[in-house]
C-alpha cells in the first residue's frame, strides 16, 4: 500500500466554513468515484489555530493506493480528471503541494472519539543523505517518541526515495502522524520527560523548527 499526500490552503476569499463544507460534501462525493481509491481521510485543521494567526494549512488529505502504479496508471482518467478539476473550486492550487509516502507504524492503538491528529512536517538537516535520515528517524528518533504517554497512535510517513531521484527535492521528507485523545492531551505531552528526550533528539537530523498542524480526522472513503 502507498500513500498520497495533499497539502490544502483554501482559495482566495472562501470562508473556513465554506471550504470545510464544501470538500467534506462537494468534494467528497467526487473522491468517492475513483475505483483505484483504497481509503481516503481529510484532516480538518482544528479552529483553535487560527485564534492569533492564518495557519499554513487548512487541511491535508491522504490518499491510499494498492501501490505506485496504480496511482499512477490512472492519473487521466475520467474520475482523476474530475477530481483534479474540483479541486480549484476550494483549494489555492499556488499553496498546494503533494508526497507520496509509504507508513512506518511506530505506535498502533485505536484512537477514541474525538480524538486529534497532529501531522509535523519534517525537513531533513542539511547535509544529511535522504536514506540515513529515513533509517536515523525510524530507528532511532521514532522508539523516542513512541514512548509519549499521550500518544495513542505514531505513524511515520517516509517520502519515496524515487522522489529524489535526478536533484530533485520533495515539499518535505517525511510527515510524523501522532493522535492524542484531546487537544488538552496535546499540551499535557509537552510537560513530559519523553517530550524532553524527543526535543533533545530532533537537531540530530531534522531541519529546526519544522511546521505542524493539528486536526481532526474525516473518514472519506
Amino acid at each position: 500500500m502507498v500513500k498520497a499526500f495533499n497539502f490544502f490552503k483554501r482559495k482566495p476569499g472562501l470562508s473556513v466554513d465554506d471550504f470545510r463544507n464544501y470538500w467534506l460534501n462537494e468534494h467528497a462525493a467526487i473522491i468517492r468515484a475513483i475505483p483505484e481509491l483504497r481509503k481516503y481521510v481529510a484532516s480538518i485543521t482544528l479552529p483553535s489555530a487560527y485564534r492569533n494567526r492564518e495557519p499554513l494549512y487548512d487541511g491535508i488529505s491522504e490518499a491510499w493506493f494498492d501501490n505506485e502504479d496504480a496511482l499512477r496508471t490512472n492519473a487521466d482518467s475520467a474520475p482523476r480528471r474530475a477530481a483534479s478539476a474540483d479541486d480549484t473550486k476550494f483549494v489555492d492550487m499556488s499553496k498546494a503541494g503533494s508526497i507520496i509516502v509509504d507508513e512506518i507504524i511506530q505506535k498502533d492503538a485505536i484512537p477514541g472519539d474525538g480524538a486529534v491528529k497532529m501531522f509535523s512536517l519534517l525537513t531533513r538537516k542539511p547535509g544529511t543523505d535522504a536514506a540515513a535520515f529515513q533509517a536515523y528517524w525510524r530507528a532511532n528518533h521514532g522508539p523516542v517518541a513512541a514512548k509519549i504517554p499521550q500518544v495513542r497512535r505514531y505513524v511515520q510517513c517516509h517520502v519515496r526515495l524515487s522522489a529524489y531521484a535526478d536533484g530533485r527535492a520533495p515539499r518535505y521528507d517525511g510527515v510524523a502522524e501522532l493522535w492524542f485523545d484531546d487537544f488538552q492531551a496535546v499540551r499535557d505531552s509537552a510537560d513530559t520527560d519523553e517530550y524532553r528526550a524527543v526535543q533533545i533528539d530532533e537537531p540530530k537530523f531534522l531541519a529546526l523548527p519544522f511546521p505542524f498542524t493539528i486536526a481532526s480526522e474525516h473518514r472519506i472513503v
